[in-house]
């Protein structure tokens, strides 16, 4: 609400729908059946401290403390700990593990989720180890409480068809025999569907055209860079 903030919103219409807001839809599905899951934030819900431990928890904070905790001001710096923070793949006690393949029947099927409040009480309850399992929207929308409870305005963005780009060269690459027939040796691939995060926030590190929604994706895939 304070015009001087990073993370200042004009719209208060917007306010109420990105800060408030404790309940929300995620759109999931393919592009020609795409299915609306009610999805409850409840940013509000006794989590401060789960989320603050989880600050504690980064291996951001393990490396060096003293500059986590100068930065945590910072909306680029949270979001880029909170996003390593909300998979358990990089062995820093992250929120949720993502299985996409095989039986789920020891643990949470990822399409029983509606809510990021039992998933983070869960996982302070088992003493920070990562709750099994999650997939992308899972992440996301866990991802979105949190950020919302530490006062970063956040949305969740659903893309249908979505590339998935492997070697980086902006293109899905397919190839073909001398006779036309399809080679299966592309590692790109195109998602029936993928959910991610965008977070309001100014960068006066890339100037002001670049500001407003941010992408941030907590799904783990390929590392970045490195």
């Amino acid at each position: 609400w304070f015009s001087g903030d990073d993370v200042y919103i004009a719209n208060e219409n917007e306010r109420q729908e990105y800060v408030l807001n404790e309940n929300g839809i995620i759109f999931v599905g393919n592009a020609r059946y795409i299915e609306a899951r009610a999805w409850y934030y409840g940013q509000f819900q006794d989590l401060l401290n789960i989320c603050l431990t989880m600050l504690d928890l980064s291996l951001y904070y393990r490396q060096d403390p003293a500059m986590d905790v100068s930065r945590r001001g910072d909306p680029k710096y949270l979001g880029r700990v909170i996003s390593s923070m909300i998979n358990g793949n990089d062995n820093d006690n992250g929120v949720l593990l993502g299985k996409w393949q095989g039986s789920f029947h020891s643990h949470e099927n990822p399409s029983r989720w509606d809510g990021s409040v039992v998933i983070l009480k869960k996982w302070r309850q088992d003493n920070y180890r990562p709750v099994q399992y999650g997939q992308c929207w899972v992440f996301a929308g866990v991802m979105c409480t949190v950020l919302r409870c530490l006062g970063i305005p956040t949305r969740l963005v659903s893309n249908f068809n979505s590339a998935h780009d492997v070697d980086r060269n902006l293109s899905i690459d397919k190839y073909y025999d001398s006779s036309g027939r399809s080679l299966n040796i592309s590692k790109d691939s195109t998602w029936d569907y993928h959910v991610w995060n965008e977070s309001w926030f100014v960068r006066p590190d890339l100037g002001r055209s670049y500001s407003g929604w941010q992408v941030l994706d907590a799904t783990p895939q390929e590392q970045s860079k490195g």
